[in-house]
């Protein structure tokens, strides 16, 4: 299995390319990065291609042939909203992914190994195999809403950071793309609070928190971790569930949570679903 990864500098990225490595089942890992990834070539794995690439809203032909017969991405490329500006800010966590998600819907993918340059790829039997589909896991945040401003009661308009509804317009710009009978399948995850306290593996990659961030996580790490577990996200598992995403180990639940209402899992206008904190906690077994 062929899977993509933006944003693996970062800590959510890390988590994930952690968890990529470790997972057997995967046979490439195409990863799209601006700069070189520093644990991409500490794990000297010969299933990781790191594409160097600058402008995240155009996919040209060639960058797309080194993306042939992947079946999944996670999208894990973020920025804090306090380190750019609102326009910045709008282009990184929504013009990039809506535009990579348009260019990935062009990736063939047939059979449960994507395509192949073999004559034998083009007999009838490989022909009739069924088209498996593209999942795009988009990598949100907890508190973002989907809810238009304008339709939000006046205190929801106050307390609403700005961020949180761009990344709501986001999930559901994603949500439009959905394709039945599911060929393109656009996933939205919220994790909470991110917490590489107890990952050892990717401490030495990810970025160094700013000083008002880590005294944040260090004063409200522990009472999250002890009695607010719905909005802890400690990275190992989460890395694991989003890579379980991606390969569609989740689909079913995701698909019958989304349209049943489970806790924590929300269906948007379009197909898309979105999976919260508390959601992939509960259906991962971790309460």
């Amino acid at each position: 299995m062929h899977l993509i990864l933006t944003g693996a500098t970062g800590l959510v990225g890390s988590a994930v390319l952690d968890a990529m490595i470790k997972t057997k089942d995967i046979t490439k890992i195409s990863i799209i990065s601006r700069r070189p990834v520093k644990m991409a070539e500490d794990a000297k794995d010969p299933r990781i291609n790191v594409i160097l690439h600058k402008d995240f809203e155009k996919y040209d032909s060639d960058l797309l042939n080194q993306l042939r017969g992947a079946t999944g991405c996670v999208w894990a490329l973020g920025i804090s909203q306090n380190a750019v500006g609102k326009e910045e800010y709008v282009k990184i966590t929504k013009d990039f992914p809506l535009a990579a998600a348009a260019a990935f819907q062009t990736l063939p993918s047939s059979g449960p190994s994507g395509p192949s340059s073999s004559p034998a790829s083009s007999s009838p039997e490989s022909q009739s195999q069924p088209q498996q589909p593209f999942r795009f896991i988009y990598v949100s945040g907890e508190g973002a809403t989907t809810v238009p401003l304008d339709s939000q009661p006046l205190l929801s308009r106050l307390t609403n950071p700005w961020f949180a509804i761009i990344k709501g317009q986001t999930e559901l710009s994603l949500s439009q793309l959905y394709s039945t009978p599911g060929t393109f399948l656009p996933w939205s995850m919220r994790p909470g609070f991110v917490d590489p306290s107890s990952h050892p593996a990717i401490t030495p990659y990810i970025p160094k928190p700013p000083f008002l961030v880590n005294l944040a996580g260090c004063v409200l790490g522990p009472p999250i971790r002890a009695g607010y577990k719905k909005m802890w996200s400690p990275t190992e598992p989460l890395g694991k569930f989003l890579v379980e995403m991606a390969m569609g180990g989740w689909d079913e639940t995701i698909r019958k949570e989304g349209e049943t209402g489970g806790k924590g899992i929300e269906k948007l206008e379009g197909g898309g679903v979105v999976v919260s904190n508390e959601g992939w906690r509960r259906v991962a077994g971790l309460g």
